[in-house]
């Protein structure tokens, strides 16, 4: 008990500090009144009248100009003549020159695009058929293991791209390019490969 009292009596000046801090601001508060609508200390009226006393400058005549500022003449070339002629129309437009034979112009227009192709030693090209065939039985029988088994929505997608580059690698090799042949038939096995290994 004696404890709890002096405890008390320890608490009690710093509450009674705290408070009269809290009171004396809100005194000060109420006193001071709305800094918002108080008036200004100064009437308008003697504000006015007041005016700065500008000190009087010595009359010297100094070597160096009152104006810092120098005129600059900023003296422009004459503008060139037209350098471009201006239509005033848009251009004719040019008349295209009627087939002698009759034939059709999108016979014409629509010629085989050229396959560029590298040139492979007959060697190479025996070793690159090879490879094309063996890459594309490889990857046929591993789509013949995945057919009648449920596949998911990648599964599907890489069948239907494997089968795209197989069609692909067969056109390459009817047309005689080897090397693509050869990457496709590649592709598709690889893909192949990664689909017998997800089911």
């Amino acid at each position: 008990m004696i404890e709890n009292l002096a405890r008390s009596r320890a608490i009690l000046p710093t509450r009674s500090l705290c408070s009269a801090i809290v009171l004396l601001s809100c005194v000060s508060f109420l006193v001071g009144g709305c800094s918002i609508r108080k008036r200004p200390s100064v009437p308008w009226a003697t504000a006015v009248q007041v005016r700065p006393a500008v000190q009087p400058r010595p009359a010297t005549v100094s070597a160096v100009s009152e104006d810092p500022v120098p005129e600059l003449r900023l003296e422009l070339p004459p503008f060139p003549p037209r350098l471009f002629y201006v239509r005033s129309m848009p251009p004719r437009p040019r008349a295209g020159v009627a087939p002698a034979n009759g034939g059709n112009e999108t016979e014409k227009l629509e010629a085989p695009a050229p396959v560029i192709a590298t040139q492979l030693t007959p060697q190479e090209t025996s070793v690159a058929q090879q490879q094309t065939n063996q890459s594309l039985k490889v990857a046929e029988k591993n789509l013949q293991s995945a057919r009648g088994k449920n596949l998911n929505a990648a599964q599907s997608d890489l069948v239907s791209k494997i089968k795209g580059f197989i069609k692909d690698a067969r056109e390459a090799a009817q047309a005689g390019d080897w090397s693509r042949a050869r990457s496709l038939a590649k592709k598709a096995q690889v893909l192949s490969e990664e689909l017998v290994g997800s089911l």
